[in-house]
């Protein structure tokens, strides 16, 4: 019998700062938090930050971006969606990285619901953000000072473009382990580097209509496992985009190149996941997760290939160095993926109904990311980094992000989840307005389970307007 439930202790049982201390102590992590919150014009998540070209982003929150499952068949947006983006305009972050995942071509959705960035979708993306610019004024005033992206996406391996329940995937090199788990043949085909040239053009394409759109920049998603982050891993395939660390960025590199010679003004982002792990199954026995393959595993960027349970960054570092010389700025931090190392990529103490009880206590895991952030930030000072896994530190989110910000250790706290139940705790925490303990995200994972169900996206235990629908709306 699992004993998750004693062996680990919830972040809502941590009261006080020497309860926070000493339970860190216990799990032998570091997570530096100050204890006093700031607030006004000197508070440093407050603090202004300045892009190369001048561009003022007004404090130092960011919406993170989130794969939507309550799109149109088409790829746009419905009133639940539009719902969503109004969130992110009221949450009172400066910095919108993407709203959410947007496919470049329909076989490149995750979901059949997903938002698709293409010519005849064109007018909705508009008013999308649209939406979020007049919520944001009605709640802020300013708007001068908001840069918003779109993410854009291929989910390669992981594409489900016509049923939830159907993977139709496009992959980057056969995967000993991942081929098994999702059912791929040994002669299921491997895209080609033609295709691959192909669609880079599109995300070319893509890109031109987001800034046409009105959106800042484009996020060139590498992270969680889809075509961007796999072709990361391409260690064995051959050709132009597999083996080497430059042919492994090609596609990235084709990107950039595309953009700017096709929309020159238009400014370039990229998500990354900054390290990966071992994938993950569920014990039978326990319902814990337990490493699928063995430790010496090769297909974990930012690992170590004879331990992919330990970090090993220098390709992050090198990868990071490759997006100054290319003139990209914007850099968006994560890890792992959420389809075979959920723990790894998003910290929980509940999983979703298809995952596994936590293998290590979720704080290890949001130190883990945390640690690795400000490590590649004193790599690359010069670059904007976005850090990711404060969600899961709920009550004591403020205090560490503060302390993330005021030593320099990164320069944005990216918020995902928390976002769907409490989209305006970065407004409350810059007011200095207590938290409401109600809205606060306790990472139940209903809002992964929901779309996995069938259902729209949305966070069901906390959030009235989905717990109050008559029947869940199924799409």
């Amino acid at each position: 019998m699992n004993d998750t439930k004693t062996k680990y202790r919830t972040v809502a049982q941590l009261r006080t700062p020497s309860h926070f201390r000493e339970y860190q102590k216990r799990i032998g992590i570091e997570l530096p938090f100050d204890e006093v919150m700031q607030i006004g014009e000197a508070a440093p998540l407050a603090q202004p930050y300045y892009l190369k070209d001048g561009f003022r982003i007004g404090n130092r929150f960011c919406t993170h971006p989130m794969e939507g499952w309550d799109g149109t068949s088409d790829g746009l947006p419905t009133e639940q969606t539009f719902r969503r983006w109004r969130h992110f305009g009221q949450s009172g972050a400066k910095l919108v990285w993407g709203g959410e995942a947007a496919a470049v071509r329909p076989d490149g959705r995750a979901n059949p619901n997903q938002l698709m960035i293409v010519e005849d979708n064109l007018p909705a993306f508009v008013s999308l953000r649209q939406t979020l610019i007049e919520a944001h004024s009605e709640a802020f005033q300013n708007t001068s000072d908001i840069l918003i992206g779109l993410q854009l996406t291929h989910s390669g391996r992981f594409a489900r473009p016509n049923r939830k329940d159907k993977l139709e995937p496009l992959i980057a090199y056969h995967h000993p382990y991942l081929d098994k788990k999702f059912g791929i043949a040994a002669d299921y085909p491997v895209i080609s580097d033609r295709e691959l040239e192909t669609l880079a053009g599109e995300f070319v394409t893509a890109a031109a209509l987001a800034a046409e759109a009105g959106f800042q920049f484009v996020d060139v998603k590498h992270c969680h496992g889809y075509l961007g982050h796999e072709l990361l891993s391409a260690y064995t395939r051959p050709g132009d985009f597999g083996g080497s660390f430059e042919n492994r960025t090609r596609f990235l590199r084709l990107v950039t190149t595309g953009i700017r010679k096709q929309v020159p003004s238009l400014r370039i982002g990229v998500r990354l996941s900054a390290f990966d792990g071992l994938p993950y199954e569920k014990d039978t026995a326990t319902g814990v997760g337990t490493p699928a393959v063995p430790y010496e595993y090769r297909f974990a960027f930012g690992a170590n290939p004879q331990d992919a349970r330990q970090l090993a960054l220098d390709e992050t570092r090198r990868f990071l160095d490759l997006l100054v010389e290319l003139g990209i700025e914007l850099v968006n931090l994560t890890a792992g993926s959420p389809y075979y190392n959920p723990h790894i990529q998003r910290p929980a103490f509940f999983p979703p109904s298809d995952g596994y009880l936590p293998p290590e206590d979720p704080l290890v895991g949001v130190a883990r990311q945390i640690e690795a952030a400000a490590q590649l930030k004193a790599h690359a000072p010069d670059l904007l980094i976005v850090g990711t896994a404060y969600s899961y530190l709920q009550e004591w989110l403020p205090f560490v992000a503060q302390h993330a910000v005021r030593t320099g250790s990164v320069d944005f706290v990216g918020i995902g989840r928390m976002l769907l139940s409490y989209w305006d705790l970065p407004a409350d925490v810059l007011a200095g307005r207590p938290l409401d303990r109600k809205r606060i995200c306790r990472t139940f994972s209903d809002c992964t389970t929901a779309p996995r169900q069938g259902l729209v996206s949305g966070c069901y235990p906390l959030d009235p307007y989905y717990k109050d629908l008559p029947q869940p709306v199924k799409k």
